[in-house]
């Protein structure tokens, strides 16, 4: 067996399929106007978070999204420390056989249950298995054949053939163990009350309002990073769901709110205005683009979609729509998740810089002209018009009107079309549309595998023989090294042939008040609620 750290790069981060995540990239900004008088730190009281999504459920194998509203009952097998080092969690230590089908945990033997019930490795084994099962994301755990439970503390996991993204389910919370009385108990109706080994338990749920959670008094295993390993200093936090973005403001501003995520970039400057109110910024492991549905014959022959990439001007949709807070992006893969390769974003950038002359004279090569001028190209007599497809959100809409006139300047007519997120997605998935803005965020480079693999490409319905055998390879590729060079090919025929146009890397904002102790670690996303002190 070889120990599982010389393979440490292999999975970054919690998976959160086809969402956003925090990067690496942190910047804490105080405001500047005269100071308070210092407040006091103490503990107990409740630290109220406004967050942006409420959970569809807080069974973490039912839910398709987990972050920090519906992971507090949880705690994961491993972890990255603030550096983004493999560090251990629930398991102690952790090993690869040297074929790579067979992993190995060793759990600690102090973790209880919020039942108090122990942790074992059976626990641990049914909790795998009940994933493998019925979690609607369950490949994302690779091809398991069987989980042991070889003694007390001792879990076995074996693969049908090496599976290297199985570290990033190792850093999450979708594989977690159950507490086995608790789902005997519940059984479907887990979410309603999840029990697990979390910092925090007894989850109440009022829906379409708020989440509440008592902190687990006997937690004394948290991350081998944080402050504070133990309890939580706070008594209760409360996830508040408020979706309207000025309620939210008046909120925080009111002091009734100590943490307002996703803070709209245009209130970043008033609230930083405030006494005591720090602004924290970080770089999504993600992207926004422009999606094509590849199957449509008008997006097969590449020379119309490399021209409307060159169509695209991509510092105006930073500026303006983003208030600068966000990172132009060309290639395949953010700088924010493993894999990525500067090479291929500068050839990108080299291939899709701003041109619109080139992009004129690659439409007019694909027989699409201006014949009447009335600026829009025509062929066979049928003008170039196409429906944009987004989701009703504010940022999106304001890129999607600057695209709009972007790829006007080249003729084509784009008709924007706003709906609900679900409807994006099921349209986007029946091939029931034509251009699309959708972002995805997973924190390996196996998002390429799940979003562009032939019998996977559920969005922009990409299919290259050549890709799918590189993006199968790179799942199987256990040396990081070789896994990387692996990726970076397939990226390169992603470039040439693109399946879409990459936009932008969100910074995501956040603003504290009245608290000390806020930390967000950049490689998981999660913020370490455990060593927060509200201030008076």
């Amino acid at each position: 067996m070889m120990k599982w750290r010389s393979l440490a790069s292999i999975g970054i981060g919690v998976a959160l399929l086809l969402a956003a995540c925090s990067s690496n990239t942190s910047v804490s900004q105080n405001n500047t106007s005269t100071p308070e008088q210092p407040a006091t730190a103490t503990e107990g009281g409740t630290l109220v978070v406004a967050a942006p999504v409420e959970p569809d459920t807080l069974d973490s194998q039912k839910s398709t999204w987990l972050d920090n509203t519906n992971n507090q009952s949880y705690d994961s097998f491993l972890s990255r420390d603030m550096q983004g080092n493999l560090v251990p969690h629930l398991a102690e230590s952790w090993e690869v056989s040297d074929d790579g089908k067979v992993w190995t945990l060793k759990l600690r033997q102090d973790v209880k249950f919020h039942s108090g019930a122990p942790l074992t490795a059976e626990a641990a084994k049914l909790s795998i298995e009940r994933f493998a099962e019925i979690s609607p994301v369950k490949d994302l755990a690779g091809p398991i054949e069987k989980v042991e439970a070889v003694d007390q503390h001792t879990v076995k996991i074996s693969f049908k053939e090496p599976f290297a993204p199985f570290a990033n389910m190792l850093l999450g919370t979708f594989i977690t163990p159950l507490d086995p009385e608790r789902l005997k108990e519940k059984g479907d109706q887990f979410g309603e009350a999840p029990s697990a080994t979390g910092p925090f338990m007894n989850a109440e749920t009022k829906r379409g309002a708020s989440l509440t959670y008592e902190k687990n008094p006997d937690y004394k295993w948290g991350q081998v990073y944080a402050d504070n390993p133990g309890a939580p200093y706070v008594d209760k936090i409360m996830f508040r769901f408020l979706k309207d973005d000025d309620t939210r403001i008046l909120e925080f501003k009111k002091g009734t709110i100590h943490i307002l995520q996703e803070v709209p970039t245009t209130y970043v400057q008033e609230l930083q205005a405030i006494p005591g109110v720090k602004i924290e910024t970080s770089m999504e492991q993600g992207m926004k683009y422009l999606g094509f549905n590849n199957q449509k014959d008008v997006f097969k022959d590449v020379r119309v979609k490399q021209a409307i990439a060159m169509a695209v001007d991509r510092e105006p949709i930073v500026q303006y729509a983003l208030s600068g807070f966000a990172q132009p992006i060309y290639g395949p893969l953010p700088p924010t998740i493993p894999g990525h390769s500067e090479r291929i974003e500068n050839m990108a950038k080299d291939m899709y810089g701003y041109n619109v002359e080139k992009a004129k004279q690659l439409l007019a090569e694909a027989g699409y002209t201006d014949s009447d001028g009335d600026g829009i190209v025509e062929k066979d007599g049928k003008p170039f018009s196409l429906e944009l497809l987004l989701m009703d959100d504010p940022v999106l809409q304001r890129v999607a009107q600057i695209l709009q006139n972007q790829l006007k300047a080249i003729g084509l007519d784009i008709k924007i079309a706003v709906t609900d997120a679900a409807t994006v997605k099921d349209r986007a998935i029946k091939g029931n549309h034509e251009l699309f803005l959708l972002y995805f965020g997973l924190n390996d480079p196996d998002i390429l595998y799940l979003l562009m693999e032939t019998n996977n490409s559920k969005r922009v319905h990409y299919s290259d023989p050549k890709v799918d055998e590189l993006l199968t390879k790179g799942r199987t590729t256990l040396n990081e090294e070789e896994r990387m060079k692996v990726y970076e090919e397939a990226m390169e025929i992603l470039v040439k042939n693109p399946p879409w146009v990459p936009l932008y890397v969100s910074e995501t904002v956040t603003a504290t008040r009245n608290i000390e102790g806020y930390k967000l670690n950049p490689f998981t996303g999660d913020i370490l609620f455990g060593d927060i002190k509200i201030t008076k």
